[in-house]
């Protein structure tokens, strides 16, 4: 069966592909560790057609694509639709990519402009296009990763965001701060040294500078070798932070969106957090919203035309 079109998630390090046929069944899939903190614009294409030739996919198959493909730094810069920001419109947001034989699209990121509260996305808004299909509810959800967003939606529309740099900044203290003396290993997270961690953050979000210099200082003082436990710890304090700052913005009840580690991870804070949740899949949700644009570029490619 020919695709109707291949959708592709393509992120800062990492690239995911699901050719999808009319009625949005996945005939095969590609995924790599190439992003655009590895590839320089000239690189996209190859890469792409590299990926597209192993799916078995001709000339004449359109291609559409979120995320970070199209920041400034990317392959070619898609615009942003400003928020509040109705998803259904990324559609019409997105770019044809200039100077190759193949019809490839890019979505547009979402921007929030407001003073105390500037933010962008890429990639996540395609994500929630695919919350937005199933319920009009107002809804509170949280993306987690390398930089996590907390996103409110109501009636198909992202009404505002906030990031938050969890992920990064665990990155940037467990390989090259002062911290990285003392751990060993990866956060093995689903710990008491997390949880507690978790629950210290949450209680006392003020204190997050010095409860992070313990980390250090326990091994130095108690003569212990580093370990697991530290990275837990690190793990715990930054998420439970994060969760922090959530529950004062007056967040209750949320829904996840993620998949695999990061679903443990964050499933167990909220647990420890008493918060209420419900969890639905990140790579589910991407493939649905990407299907729902390509709806609308290309009806002619589907059966029955726009859903």
């Amino acid at each position: 069966m020919t695709p109707a079109f291949v959708a592709i998630d393509w992120g800062t390090s990492s690239f995911r592909a699901w050719a999808l046929g009319r009625d949005a069944s996945i005939l095969g899939v590609r995924s790599a560790k190439a992003g655009m903190v590895t590839l320089k614009p000239a690189e996209y294409e190859v890469v792409l057609e590299s990926h597209l030739t192993a799916l078995g996919v001709d000339n004449c198959v359109p291609v559409l694509i979120c995320g970070m493909a199209g920041a400034a730094q990317g392959w070619q810069q898609a615009p942003y639709l400003d928020a509040p920001a109705d998803l259904s419109a990324l559609a019409s947001g997105a770019i044809s990519v200039s100077g190759i034989s193949r019809d490839v699209r890019i979505l547009p990121g979402v921007a929030q402009r407001m003073d105390g509260a500037w933010d962008v996305m890429r990639g996540e808004e395609t994500i929630l296009l695919g919350v937005s299909l199933n319920t009009r509810d107002p809804m509170s959800v949280c993306l987690p990763g390398t930089h996590s967003k907390w996103a409110s939606l109501r009636n198909g529309r992202l009404e505002r965001f906030d990031t938050a740099m969890t992920g990064e900044i665990y990155a940037l203290l467990s390989e090259r701060s002062t911290l990285s003396h003392a751990l060993a290993g990866v956060s093995g997270v689903l710990s008491a040294e997390f949880d507690a961690a978790v629950r210290e953050a949450i209680a006392a979000p003020e204190r997050i500078l010095q409860k992070l210099f313990s980390i250090r200082a326990k091994p130095l003082l108690t003569g212990t070798a580093k370990s697991a436990q530290g990275a837990d710890r690190l793990s715990g304090l930054l998420i439970g932070l994060e969760i922090a700052g959530a529950q004062r913005s007056g967040v209750d009840m949320i829904t996840l969106i993620a998949s695999g580690v990061l679903q443990q991870t964050y499933a167990r804070a909220f647990d420890m957090a008493d918060m209420r949740f419900t969890t639905l899949n990140a790579n589910d949700l991407v493939q649905a919203g990407l299907f729902h644009a390509a709806q609308s570029i290309w009806p002619e490619r589907f059966d029955g035309g726009q859903i």
